[in-house]
Formats: C-alpha cells, sequence, structure tokens
C-alpha cells in the first residue's frame, strides 16, 4: 500500500513537472481567420442577458464584449481575427484580422473601446449590413470568416414586399450568425447626442411598420396595410427581443451558419469548427494533458482516504 502511494506519488510530481516544462509535441491545430462585427445599435443596449447569481441582467453589447474576450483568451495562437462593428446599414472595420497571441493587448483595447456611443444613425437596417460585410469580404483574395454578432433588431421594420435583394453567392464566405439577447420583449434605452441616458424609447417615437410605399400606377396600394415581417412586433417596435428566426433566415440565405450566444464555451466551439477555422500543422503543447492525468492521479490517492472506515480514521494506540 505504502510503495503504491510513493508510486503515485511520484508519478505525479513527474507529470507535473512535465507541465510546467510544457513541451510540445508535433501536429495538427485549429486556426481561425475571422473578422467579428459587433451589433452597436440602440437595442443592443436592452439589458436582458443574465451573468450568474447576479439579479442585474446586462446589455447585449456588454455581455457579447465579455464573452468574445474570453473566448479570445482560448483561441490557439496562430489564428488571427479583426474587429468591426455594425449600425444604420454599414458594417465598418476597427482594426483588421492580427495575430491573437501576439496583438492579443491591441485586441483587448479595441474590444473595450467599442460602444453604442460609436453609432452615427439611430437606424439599424441589419440585412443590408450584413450584406455588404459578406460582399466586402468575399473580393478579397484570401476572405477571412465572419462572425456577425447581433441581435435581429430591424429598425425600421423590413417591408416583407421589398426586402433588401440578396445578390452574393451563398457559401462564398464563410461564418456564422451568433443571436444575442432573450426572448421576452424589453425597453430600449434612449440617449441624447453626448451619450447620456435619457429614459427609453416609447411606441410613438418609432416606426411601428414599415410604412406604405406611394405607387401611382396603383392607388389603392396607398391604403393597403403592410404584413408584418416574421419575428416583427407591430405596436411593439419600441420594445427589442431576440429576433432569431430572422437571423436564422438570413445565415441560410447566405450560406452561415447561425448560433445562438450563451457562453464563451459554445461561441469557441463555433468559431474553431471546421467549416470556419482550418487544421495547421504546429507544435501541440502537452500542458493541459499532463495537468489533466496528473489531477486523476490525485483523485486516486484519495479513494482510499475517503474510503477507509471511522474506525480507521484514527489507527494510534492508546498509549498510557
Amino acid at each position: 500500500m505504502i510503495r503504491r502511494r510513493v508510486a503515485l506519488l511520484g508519478a505525479i510530481a513527474l507529470l507535473l513537472a512535465l507541465a510546467w516544462w510544457n513541451p510540445a509535441w508535433p501536429g495538427e491545430q485549429a486556426q481561425l481567420d475571422a473578422l467579428v462585427v459587433l451589433d452597436i445599435t440602440q437595442s443592443m443596449d436592452a439589458e436582458d442577458m443574465p451573468v450568474g447569481d447576479d439579479p442585474q441582467p446586462h446589455s447585449r453589447l456588454a455581455r457579447s464584449r465579455a464573452l468574445l474576450l474570453e473566448t479570445l483568451q482560448q483561441l490557439p495562437c496562430g489564428s488571427r481575427v479583426g474587429l468591426g462593428v455594425f449600425t444604420e446599414y454599414r458594417s465598418l472595420v476597427l482594426l483588421a484580422p492580427v495575430e491573437v497571441c501576439e496583438h492579443f493587448t491591441e485586441l483587448r483595447g479595441t474590444l473595450a473601446s467599442i460602444d453604442s456611443a460609436m453609432a452615427w444613425s439611430g437606424n439599424s437596417e441589419l440585412a443590408k449590413g450584413l450584406y455588404g460585410a459578406l460582399q466586402t469580404l468575399a473580393a478579397l483574395p484570401r476572405p477571412p470568416a465572419l462572425v456577425f454578432i447581433t441581435d435581429g433588431h430591424e429598425s425600421p421594420p423590413l417591408d416583407p414586399r421589398a426586402p433588401p435583394p440578396w445578390n452574393g453567392a451563398s457559401g462564398a464566405v464563410a461564418g456564422v450568425v451568433v443571436g444575442v439577447g432573450g426572448d421576452s420583449p424589453v425597453p430600449i434605452p434612449r440617449h441624447d447626442p453626448q451619450g447620456r441616458p435619457i429614459g427609453t424609447w416609447g411606441a410613438a417615437d418609432v416606426l411601428q411598420t414599415a410604412g406604405r410605399v406611394h405607387n401611382p400606377n396603383d392607388p389603392a396600394a396607398a391604403n393597403e396595410v403592410v404584413p408584418a415581417m416574421p419575428d416583427a412586433t407591430p405596436g411593439r417596435e419600441h420594445l427589442s427581443s431576440l429576433r432569431e428566426h430572422h437571423l436564422q433566415a438570413l445565415a441560410r440565405q447566405t450560406g452561415l451558419s447561425y448560433l445562438r450566444l450563451r457562453d464563451a464555451r459554445g461561441l469557441r466551439e463555433a468559431l474553431l469548427d471546421p467549416a470556419l477555422a482550418h487544421a495547421v500543422p504546429g507544435p501541440v503543447s502537452l500542458r493541459g494533458p499532463a495537468t489533466l492525468l496528473a489531477a486523476g492521479l490525485w483523485l486516486v490517492l484519495l479513494v482510499p482516504v475517503w474510503r477507509r472506515p471511522a474506525g480507521l480514521a484514527m489507527p494510534f494506540r492508546n498509549i498510557r
């Protein structure tokens, strides 16, 4: 029994030394090359994202930034990530894709600075912004994947009779649409031109439908009631929830995948999926496996102590 415990302790010590040394083994690892675009329109300030035991939900944008930062810390070295923002009907690149380990400080600083105050318009024509980002990337010699993080809220609402046309090739750019937000509609915070909060948007403050299109050849069309898009909420467009069906439809149309943002683990798995990432020859660290194996042996070492009968827990003689 003593020899077995000594052998286990020796093995644990060797594994911990191996983990500290951190040797590399030839192999393959997944690497990502992507542009991450964050929606910074006003609905992304809506607070409906739970965080652990915190009773106060966080805003969609703040939660997206936090989970993205956590994911960046877990990406393998060699991966390249850029950052951009979407507002109005355009997506703007803030930082071209850079290597995540060498330029982590720049990525973290740029991500921390992304805020809804950067928006130059109150509109949120999401479909146009997604299409434009895909077409811009498709024109590059080696287009990175697109990661588009949004709640799917279109403002003004889309007219289903004349949706924005998609003229690109489906699947020409790999990517994932990441949906963020809750299922129940919540108020959208409102800010003045200086970015100071001034309450929330009311029903009379926003367009509730796409409106009517004047057609001189069909005067009756002026009185036609515009049907609502899927996920639209006529009369409640001043409130916001995750428009998941709309985002899933956009993803199918453009050949992207869809993910609902819940935690960093799910986001990391989506980004390192073979559809987005690519396997390259490179050293594979043995630190993780060595640490896990050492922890397993330590548990094996503790099992006899847990199973020892209560009467044998203190095997000392009563010496008079």
